[in-house]
Order: C-alpha cells, then sequence, then structure tokens
C-alpha cells in the first residue's frame, strides 16, 4: 500500500491546475502497478480534499459498500451521496499537473494555493489559509491520544 508523508504547497495556475508533489508522484511511480490515477472527494467532516489512489479508492468503496444493504432506502440514499462530486485525475506526464473541477475547489475556499496533506492513505488537500489556520490545541490533541 502506498503511503504519503509530508506537506507541500503549490499554486492554482490560471486554469485551475496544481502541480502535485513530485514527492508523492515518486512514490506513486515506484508501486508495483504505478497507477497513476487518483480520485478526489470532497472530506465529509473537514474542509479540504480527500485524494486516494485509484487502488485505495477502489479498497474503500467496496469496503463501504459491502456494509449497505442495497434494500436499504437509507443506505441507498447515503451510497448515491456518498459517490456525487468525485473526480478521476491523472498528473500528466511532464510537470504532473492535475486538474481538479472548480466545484470541488470552491468547496474548500481555494483559489490561489493549496496545501497538499500527506495523511498515509491519503493526500488532503487544504487551501493554504484554511490549513494555516487549522488545526487543534495541543492540550486537545493529547486529550484524544488518550483517550484513543
Amino acid at each position: 500500500m502506498i503511503k504519503f508523508i509530508g506537506e507541500y504547497s503549490a499554486k492554482i495556475d490560471d486554469k485551475g491546475r496544481l502541480v502535485l508533489p513530485s514527492a508523492f508522484k515518486a512514490v506513486m511511480s515506484e508501486s508495483e502497478h504505478a497507477d497513476m490515477r487518483l480520485v478526489i472527494k470532497k472530506n465529509i467532516y473537514e474542509r479540504c480534499l480527500d485524494m486516494y489512489t485509484y487502488e485505495e479508492w477502489s479498497r474503500k468503496s467496496e469496503e463501504l459498500k459491502s456494509r449497505l444493504n442495497p434494500l436499504n432506502r437509507d443506505h441507498e440514499r447515503f451510497w448515491s451521496e456518498y459517490m456525487r462530486n468525485r473526480a478521476l485525475v491523472e498528473p500528466d506526464g511532464k510537470v504532473g499537473r492535475i486538474s481538479i473541477p472548480k466545484k470541488l475547489l470552491d468547496a474548500i475556499g481555494a483559489d490561489k494555493e493549496v496545501v497538499f496533506c500527506g495523511a498515509d492513505h491519503k493526500i488532503e488537500i487544504w487551501a493554504k489559509e484554511n490549513f494555516d489556520a487549522g488545526g487543534i490545541p495541543e492540550d486537545e490533541f493529547i486529550s484524544l491520544a488518550g483517550s484513543i
């Protein structure tokens, strides 16, 4: 499984494209299958985007789907909403640019600069201002760590 680590800033160009950090591209290209496709979705809880390798996205989707009953209306409504507003992107071969739909960038308030944050099995994409202002206080983190 691919693991993403580190934080990298990137500017959004005039066409709404971003350059995927070279450290993340390198980790992906080292994998056995070197599938460079990425799935991007809005995070349910935070004002950021989650970006998964296609393989990880498939695994997570199947895992979630296995917990749902297709004959349960609420489960069907959840699944339908969960699958909305997704984007499949692939870095271009030369520079590694990706095009994230404006609707997704708008959802996190990103218009000039973002931070790619490696979060182990996924990459979080934050509007730079939100990333800089985010996080939780150290004492709250320590309390959460103790309760987990």
